[in-house]
Protein backbone atom coordinates (compact mmCIF):
# COMPACT_ATOMS: atom_id res chain seq x y z
CA UNK A 1 0.00 0.00 0.00
CA UNK A 2 1.26 3.48 -0.83
CA UNK A 3 2.39 5.81 1.94
CA UNK A 4 0.18 8.79 2.71
CA UNK A 5 3.27 10.95 2.26
CA UNK A 6 3.48 10.02 -1.39
CA UNK A 7 3.90 13.19 -3.49
CA UNK A 8 1.31 13.93 -6.13
CA UNK A 9 3.39 16.51 -7.96
CA UNK A 10 7.05 16.46 -9.08
CA UNK A 11 9.32 17.46 -6.20
CA UNK A 12 10.48 21.09 -6.67
CA UNK A 13 13.97 20.30 -5.38
CA UNK A 14 14.65 17.60 -7.94
CA UNK A 15 13.07 19.63 -10.72
CA UNK A 16 15.30 22.53 -9.73
CA UNK A 17 18.31 20.24 -9.94
CA UNK A 18 17.28 19.12 -13.42
CA UNK A 19 16.92 22.76 -14.51
CA UNK A 20 20.38 23.50 -13.17
CA UNK A 21 21.75 20.52 -15.14
CA UNK A 22 20.08 21.81 -18.32
CA UNK A 23 21.33 25.36 -17.82
CA UNK A 24 24.86 24.18 -17.10
CA UNK A 25 24.94 22.05 -20.22
CA UNK A 26 23.67 24.99 -22.26
CA UNK A 27 26.46 27.21 -20.91
CA UNK A 28 29.08 24.62 -21.78
CA UNK A 29 27.67 24.02 -25.28
CA UNK A 30 27.39 27.76 -26.09
CA UNK A 31 30.89 28.50 -24.80
CA UNK A 32 32.34 25.69 -26.90
CA UNK A 33 30.45 26.85 -30.02
CA UNK A 34 31.53 30.50 -29.63
CA UNK A 35 35.18 29.59 -29.11
CA UNK A 36 35.18 27.22 -32.10
CA UNK A 37 34.20 30.01 -34.50
CA UNK A 38 37.68 31.57 -34.48
CA UNK A 39 40.01 29.08 -32.83
CA UNK A 40 41.17 25.53 -33.21
CA UNK A 41 40.29 23.50 -30.14
CA UNK A 42 43.34 22.35 -28.18
CA UNK A 43 43.62 20.67 -24.78
CA UNK A 44 44.39 23.18 -21.98
CA UNK A 45 48.03 23.45 -21.01
CA UNK A 46 49.00 21.88 -17.72
CA UNK A 47 48.17 24.15 -14.81
CA UNK A 48 46.13 26.63 -16.83
CA UNK A 49 42.73 25.23 -15.87
CA UNK A 50 39.59 25.60 -17.97
CA UNK A 51 37.54 28.57 -19.10
CA UNK A 52 35.69 30.67 -16.55
CA UNK A 53 32.33 29.63 -18.05
CA UNK A 54 33.19 25.93 -17.90
CA UNK A 55 34.44 26.21 -14.34
CA UNK A 56 31.31 28.07 -13.25
CA UNK A 57 29.13 25.49 -14.97
CA UNK A 58 30.98 22.64 -13.30
CA UNK A 59 30.58 24.27 -9.91
CA UNK A 60 26.87 24.75 -10.52
CA UNK A 61 26.52 21.00 -11.11
CA UNK A 62 28.47 20.25 -7.94
CA UNK A 63 26.27 22.67 -6.03
CA UNK A 64 23.16 21.01 -7.45
CA UNK A 65 24.51 17.64 -6.34
CA UNK A 66 25.24 18.85 -2.81
CA UNK A 67 21.94 20.69 -2.51
CA UNK A 68 19.65 18.05 -3.98
CA UNK A 69 21.14 14.71 -5.00
CA UNK A 70 23.24 14.06 -1.89
CA UNK A 71 20.07 14.20 0.20
CA UNK A 72 17.88 12.34 -2.31
CA UNK A 73 16.73 8.77 -1.62
CA UNK A 74 18.18 6.09 -3.90
CA UNK A 75 16.17 2.92 -4.60
CA UNK A 76 17.63 -0.05 -6.49
CA UNK A 77 15.28 -1.32 -9.21
CA UNK A 78 17.53 -4.19 -10.28
CA UNK A 79 17.42 -7.97 -9.86
CA UNK A 80 20.71 -9.66 -9.01
CA UNK A 81 22.03 -12.16 -11.55
CA UNK A 82 22.20 -15.53 -9.78
CA UNK A 83 21.81 -19.28 -10.32
CA UNK A 84 18.26 -20.49 -10.93
CA UNK A 85 16.93 -17.01 -11.73
CA UNK A 86 13.74 -16.63 -13.80
CA UNK A 87 14.54 -16.87 -17.51
CA UNK A 88 12.82 -17.46 -20.81
CA UNK A 89 12.82 -21.22 -21.43
CA UNK A 90 14.96 -20.79 -24.53
CA UNK A 91 17.97 -19.56 -22.51
CA UNK A 92 20.29 -21.52 -20.24
CA UNK A 93 21.03 -20.52 -16.65
CA UNK A 94 24.12 -18.45 -15.85
CA UNK A 95 27.06 -20.37 -14.40
CA UNK A 96 29.30 -19.17 -11.58
CA UNK A 97 32.61 -20.42 -10.27
CA UNK A 98 36.19 -19.48 -9.48
CA UNK A 99 38.54 -18.16 -12.15
CA UNK A 100 41.42 -20.50 -12.98
CA UNK A 101 44.94 -19.75 -14.16
CA UNK A 102 45.28 -19.97 -17.94
CA UNK A 103 49.00 -20.66 -17.67
CA UNK A 104 51.33 -21.54 -14.83
CA UNK A 105 53.27 -18.78 -13.08
CA UNK A 106 56.26 -20.40 -11.33
CA UNK A 107 56.19 -19.82 -7.60
CA UNK A 108 52.75 -18.28 -7.78
CA UNK A 109 50.10 -20.59 -9.30
CA UNK A 110 49.86 -23.78 -11.36
CA UNK A 111 48.03 -23.94 -14.68
CA UNK A 112 44.32 -24.65 -14.12
CA UNK A 113 44.45 -23.84 -10.38
CA UNK A 114 41.94 -21.44 -8.84
CA UNK A 115 43.03 -18.16 -7.28
CA UNK A 116 42.65 -17.83 -3.52
CA UNK A 117 43.40 -15.47 -0.64
CA UNK A 118 45.79 -17.84 1.09
CA UNK A 119 48.06 -18.60 -1.86
CA UNK A 120 47.70 -15.64 -4.23
CA UNK A 121 46.22 -12.99 -1.97
CA UNK A 122 43.06 -12.47 -4.02
CA UNK A 123 40.09 -14.26 -5.56
CA UNK A 124 38.50 -13.86 -8.99
CA UNK A 125 35.13 -15.10 -10.13
CA UNK A 126 34.21 -16.74 -13.42
CA UNK A 127 30.74 -16.04 -14.78
CA UNK A 128 29.30 -17.62 -17.92
CA UNK A 129 26.15 -16.10 -19.41
CA UNK A 130 24.27 -17.93 -22.15
CA UNK A 131 22.60 -14.66 -23.18
CA UNK A 132 22.88 -10.90 -22.79
CA UNK A 133 19.10 -10.74 -22.28
CA UNK A 134 18.81 -11.73 -18.65
CA UNK A 135 17.38 -10.27 -15.44
CA UNK A 136 16.86 -6.50 -15.37
CA UNK A 137 17.78 -5.55 -18.90
CA UNK A 138 17.68 -3.05 -21.72
CA UNK A 139 16.30 -4.19 -25.06
CA UNK A 140 17.81 -2.18 -27.93
CA UNK A 141 16.24 -2.34 -31.42
CA UNK A 142 18.68 -5.06 -32.50
CA UNK A 143 17.16 -7.40 -29.89
CA UNK A 144 15.50 -10.50 -31.32
CA UNK A 145 14.10 -13.89 -30.43
CA UNK A 146 14.61 -16.82 -32.77
CA UNK A 147 11.03 -17.98 -32.24
CA UNK A 148 9.74 -14.53 -33.23
CA UNK A 149 11.70 -13.68 -36.37
CA UNK A 150 9.46 -10.69 -37.04
CA UNK A 151 11.20 -8.90 -34.15
CA UNK A 152 14.52 -8.85 -35.91
CA UNK A 153 15.83 -5.44 -36.92
CA UNK A 154 19.14 -5.98 -38.68
CA UNK A 155 19.87 -2.26 -38.86
CA UNK A 156 18.71 -1.54 -35.32
CA UNK A 157 21.02 -0.07 -32.69
CA UNK A 158 22.84 -2.51 -30.42
CA UNK A 159 23.57 -1.91 -26.76
CA UNK A 160 26.97 -0.37 -27.56
CA UNK A 161 25.28 2.13 -29.89
CA UNK A 162 23.24 3.76 -27.11
CA UNK A 163 24.25 7.39 -26.49
CA UNK A 164 25.35 8.47 -23.01
CA UNK A 165 22.28 10.71 -22.84
CA UNK A 166 20.14 7.76 -21.71
CA UNK A 167 21.90 7.89 -18.34
CA UNK A 168 19.57 10.16 -16.31
CA UNK A 169 15.91 10.85 -17.11
CA UNK A 170 12.64 11.91 -15.42
CA UNK A 171 10.91 8.82 -14.03
CA UNK A 172 7.18 8.19 -14.41
CA UNK A 173 5.64 5.18 -12.65
CA UNK A 174 2.18 4.18 -13.86
CA UNK A 175 0.58 1.95 -11.21
CA UNK A 176 -1.57 -0.86 -12.61
CA UNK A 177 -0.96 -3.19 -9.65
CA UNK A 178 -4.55 -3.22 -8.38
CA UNK A 179 -5.87 -4.12 -11.80
CA UNK A 180 -3.26 -6.86 -12.12
CA UNK A 181 -4.21 -8.24 -8.69
CA UNK A 182 -7.77 -8.65 -9.97
CA UNK A 183 -6.70 -9.82 -13.43
CA UNK A 184 -3.12 -11.28 -13.63
CA UNK A 185 -3.02 -10.95 -17.41
CA UNK A 186 -4.11 -7.30 -17.43
CA UNK A 187 -2.70 -5.17 -20.26
CA UNK A 188 -1.89 -1.51 -19.58
CA UNK A 189 -3.80 0.92 -21.79
CA UNK A 190 -3.80 4.54 -22.89
CA UNK A 191 -6.48 5.12 -20.25
CA UNK A 192 -3.96 4.14 -17.54
CA UNK A 193 -1.52 6.75 -18.83
CA UNK A 194 -4.23 9.41 -19.02
CA UNK A 195 -5.30 8.58 -15.47
CA UNK A 196 -1.70 9.17 -14.34
CA UNK A 197 -1.67 12.52 -16.18
CA UNK A 198 -4.96 13.57 -14.60
CA UNK A 199 -3.28 13.34 -11.21
CA UNK A 200 0.33 14.35 -11.95
CA UNK A 201 0.32 16.39 -15.16
CA UNK A 202 1.61 15.64 -18.64
CA UNK A 203 4.24 12.91 -19.03
CA UNK A 204 7.56 14.77 -19.54
CA UNK A 205 9.20 14.46 -22.95
CA UNK A 206 12.26 12.24 -22.78
CA UNK A 207 11.02 10.45 -19.67
CA UNK A 208 11.37 6.81 -18.70
CA UNK A 209 7.86 5.44 -18.09
CA UNK A 210 7.80 2.27 -15.99
CA UNK A 211 4.63 0.28 -15.40
CA UNK A 212 4.21 -0.99 -11.86
CA UNK A 213 2.39 -4.33 -11.77
CA UNK A 214 4.02 -5.85 -8.62
CA UNK A 215 4.79 -8.93 -10.73
CA UNK A 216 8.42 -8.74 -9.60
CA UNK A 217 7.50 -8.96 -5.92
CA UNK A 218 7.12 -12.72 -6.41
CA UNK A 219 10.53 -13.04 -8.08
CA UNK A 220 11.75 -15.20 -5.20
CA UNK A 221 8.91 -17.64 -5.80
CA UNK A 222 9.73 -17.89 -9.50
CA UNK A 223 13.33 -18.53 -8.47
CA UNK A 224 12.37 -21.46 -6.23
CA UNK A 225 9.90 -22.92 -8.71
CA UNK A 226 12.39 -22.61 -11.57
CA UNK A 227 9.78 -21.18 -13.94
CA UNK A 228 7.68 -18.10 -14.50
CA UNK A 229 3.88 -17.99 -14.53
CA UNK A 230 2.29 -18.50 -17.94
CA UNK A 231 0.00 -15.52 -17.39
CA UNK A 232 1.61 -12.14 -16.76
CA UNK A 233 0.69 -8.45 -17.10
CA UNK A 234 1.63 -6.57 -20.24
CA UNK A 235 1.72 -3.14 -21.84
CA UNK A 236 -0.61 -2.78 -24.83
CA UNK A 237 0.52 -1.59 -28.23
CA UNK A 238 -1.81 1.47 -28.20
CA UNK A 239 -0.24 2.62 -24.91
CA UNK A 240 3.27 2.22 -26.32
CA UNK A 241 2.37 4.12 -29.47
CA UNK A 242 0.72 6.90 -27.47
CA UNK A 243 3.73 7.34 -25.20
CA UNK A 244 6.27 7.45 -28.03
CA UNK A 245 4.27 9.28 -30.68
CA UNK A 246 2.26 11.66 -28.47
CA UNK A 247 4.52 12.13 -25.45
CA UNK A 248 7.99 11.61 -26.99
CA UNK A 249 9.30 9.48 -24.14
CA UNK A 250 12.76 7.89 -24.11
CA UNK A 251 11.57 4.42 -23.17
CA UNK A 252 8.98 2.42 -21.31
CA UNK A 253 9.64 -0.45 -18.93
CA UNK A 254 7.82 -3.29 -17.21
CA UNK A 255 8.40 -5.88 -14.51
CA UNK A 256 7.86 -9.14 -16.46
CA UNK A 257 10.43 -10.35 -18.99
CA UNK A 258 8.17 -9.78 -22.01
CA UNK A 259 6.25 -6.71 -23.14
CA UNK A 260 2.98 -8.56 -23.68
CA UNK A 261 1.57 -12.05 -24.17
CA UNK A 262 0.14 -11.66 -27.66
CA UNK A 263 1.05 -14.51 -30.09
CA UNK A 264 3.46 -12.27 -32.02
CA UNK A 265 4.55 -10.10 -29.06
CA UNK A 266 3.20 -7.18 -31.08
CA UNK A 267 4.28 -4.48 -28.66
CA UNK A 268 7.93 -5.48 -28.64
CA UNK A 269 7.85 -6.02 -32.42
CA UNK A 270 6.58 -2.47 -32.94
CA UNK A 271 9.18 -1.00 -30.59
CA UNK A 272 12.11 -2.80 -32.19
CA UNK A 273 11.02 -2.01 -35.77
CA UNK A 274 10.58 1.66 -34.87
CA UNK A 275 13.99 1.87 -33.19
CA UNK A 276 12.83 2.33 -29.61
CA UNK A 277 14.51 1.04 -26.49
CA UNK A 278 12.72 -0.70 -23.63
CA UNK A 279 13.40 -1.92 -20.08
CA UNK A 280 12.42 -5.42 -18.97
CA UNK A 281 12.62 -7.05 -15.55
CA UNK A 282 12.33 -3.88 -13.46
CA UNK A 283 12.11 -4.46 -9.69
CA UNK A 284 10.91 -2.60 -6.58
CA UNK A 285 8.59 -0.20 -8.37
CA UNK A 286 6.36 -0.29 -5.29
CA UNK A 287 9.13 1.60 -3.47
CA UNK A 288 9.26 4.67 -5.73
CA UNK A 289 6.86 7.60 -6.16
CA UNK A 290 4.67 7.87 -9.26
CA UNK A 291 6.13 11.31 -10.11
CA UNK A 292 8.99 13.60 -9.15
CA UNK A 293 11.87 11.07 -9.27
CA UNK A 294 14.71 10.49 -11.72
CA UNK A 295 15.93 7.22 -13.22
CA UNK A 296 19.63 6.41 -13.41
CA UNK A 297 20.31 3.87 -16.18
CA UNK A 298 23.58 1.94 -16.22
CA UNK A 299 24.45 -1.03 -18.41
CA UNK A 300 27.31 -3.22 -19.56
CA UNK A 301 28.59 -1.86 -22.88
CA UNK A 302 28.97 -5.11 -24.79
CA UNK A 303 30.14 -4.39 -28.33
CA UNK A 304 27.27 -5.25 -30.65
CA UNK A 305 25.16 -6.60 -27.78
CA UNK A 306 21.57 -7.51 -28.62
CA UNK A 307 20.67 -7.00 -24.96
CA UNK A 308 22.01 -5.04 -22.03
CA UNK A 309 22.55 -6.15 -18.45
CA UNK A 310 21.18 -3.10 -16.66
CA UNK A 311 21.50 -1.43 -13.26
CA UNK A 312 18.50 0.81 -12.65
CA UNK A 313 18.35 3.18 -9.69
CA UNK A 314 15.51 5.56 -8.86
CA UNK A 315 16.58 8.92 -7.41
CA UNK A 316 13.66 10.01 -5.23
CA UNK A 317 12.88 13.23 -3.31
CA UNK A 318 14.62 13.52 0.09
CA UNK A 319 11.35 13.21 2.01
CA UNK A 320 10.46 9.93 0.33
CA UNK A 321 10.21 7.18 3.01
CA UNK A 322 12.06 4.49 1.04
CA UNK A 323 15.65 4.19 -0.13
CA UNK A 324 18.92 5.55 1.24
CA UNK A 325 20.74 8.85 0.81
CA UNK A 326 24.39 9.37 -0.04
CA UNK A 327 24.96 10.58 3.50
CA UNK A 328 23.42 7.36 4.86
CA UNK A 329 25.34 5.10 2.46
CA UNK A 330 28.41 7.00 1.21
CA UNK A 331 29.96 3.77 -0.23
CA UNK A 332 33.46 4.86 0.75
CA UNK A 333 34.56 2.91 2.61
CA UNK A 334 32.23 0.01 1.82
CA UNK A 335 30.95 -1.97 4.81
CA UNK A 336 32.80 -5.08 5.94
CA UNK A 337 30.79 -8.27 5.41
CA UNK A 338 29.95 -10.65 8.30
CA UNK A 339 31.64 -13.68 6.71
CA UNK A 340 33.87 -14.58 3.73
CA UNK A 341 32.26 -15.08 0.33
CA UNK A 342 31.72 -18.72 -0.55
CA UNK A 343 29.75 -20.39 -3.36
CA UNK A 344 27.57 -23.46 -3.12
CA UNK A 345 27.83 -26.36 -5.55
CA UNK A 346 25.52 -24.63 -8.04
CA UNK A 347 27.48 -21.38 -7.82
CA UNK A 348 25.13 -19.47 -5.55
CA UNK A 349 26.90 -16.80 -3.54
CA UNK A 350 26.61 -17.16 0.21
CA UNK A 351 28.36 -15.65 3.21
CA UNK A 352 29.64 -18.63 5.09
CA UNK A 353 32.82 -19.78 6.73
CA UNK A 354 32.03 -23.38 5.78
Amino acid sequence: MRSSSQPTQPAPALLAAMLVFTAANAIISFSAFWASRNTVAEPPAAGTGTSTASTAAARSLWEAYDAHLAEAKYVDLTHAIEPGMPLWDGFSQPKFGAAVARVATPGFIAEGATYGYAAQGFVAGAVSLATDQIGTQLDPPASSLESHAAHWNELGATISDLPPTVTLRPLVVVDISRKVAAEPGYTASVADVLAWEAEHGRVPAGAAVLFRSDWSRRWGEYLVEGKMPAVFPGVGLPALQFLHQNRSILLHGHEPLDTDSTPTLEGEAWLMHHNYLQVEGAANLHLVPPAGALLSIGFAKIKGGAGGLARLVAVCPPAWPFGVSVREAPAAPLPQQPAPLRRSADGEACSSVA
